[in-house]
């Protein structure tokens, strides 16, 4: 995300696209990052501050085994490789949901809980809404912590935009079932666009 903020901004042109991965799972460090540094790809990884070294716990209500987390020590090593770490929240809660105060908690506290414990040029500057979940409150949060950008799950691509219009990115979902051709589509057509693009220049943001 670090890198693809100049063609958000306007600053620089050309068709770009972005790598980014929820929650900080332990197996993004033991298998894709042997596959991003093959190619000479960077991405992002969005972890779960209090999670460090845990579980993924908020998935244990939808059935969803416990699978290990990245520790503080291999998200540096992901960062050393080249690779970024952007803030999820402290707990992954749906935003949605929560008081303002447990919003500015999660959003802001964990960006300095990780710029504390890892050593990263430019500090976390990126964050992710877990859920994709967001509301004006929340995108106030962003803000006031200084997140460069913020993403949802709402699906589309990126025009660019300025401001709190960062802070509301859409995104292309990638799954286990996606072929060579659907991946063509999704990143080069309106394929996605069609699917759900937020308008970034909503007065709700």
């Amino acid at each position: 995300m670090i890198d693809l903020i100049p063609y958000l901004r306007g600053e620089r042109s050309g068709r770009v696209f972005g790598i980014t991965f929820d929650d900080g799972y332990e197996n993004n460090l033991r298998n894709a990052l042997p596959v991003l540094r093959r190619f000479g790809y960077t991405s992002t990884c969005y972890v779960v501050a209090r999670q460090a070294g845990k579980t993924n716990v908020w998935d244990s209500k939808l059935g969803i085994p416990p699978a290990p987390l990245m520790s503080i020590s291999q998200m540096q090593a992901w960062i050393d490789a080249g690779q970024e770490i952007g803030s999820h929240t402290l707990t992954h809660p749906d935003l949605r949901s929560t008081t303002k105060q447990d919003q500015r908690l999660e959003i802001i506290d964990s960006k300095l809980q990780l710029e504390a414990q890892l050593n990263q040029a430019g500090g976390v500057s990126n964050f992710c809404y877990p859920y994709g979940g967001f509301d004006k409150s929340a995108v106030d949060c962003a803000f006031e912590a200084g997140y460069a950008t913020a993403t949802t799950t709402i699906r589309g691509r990126c025009n660019i935009g300025t401001g709190r219009e960062l802070l509301v990115l859409p995104r292309v979902l990638v799954s286990r079932t996606t072929t060579c051709l659907h991946l063509v589509l999704k990143c080069l057509t309106a394929y996605e666009d069609r699917r759900g693009k937020l308008s970034v220049t909503s007065p709700d943001i």
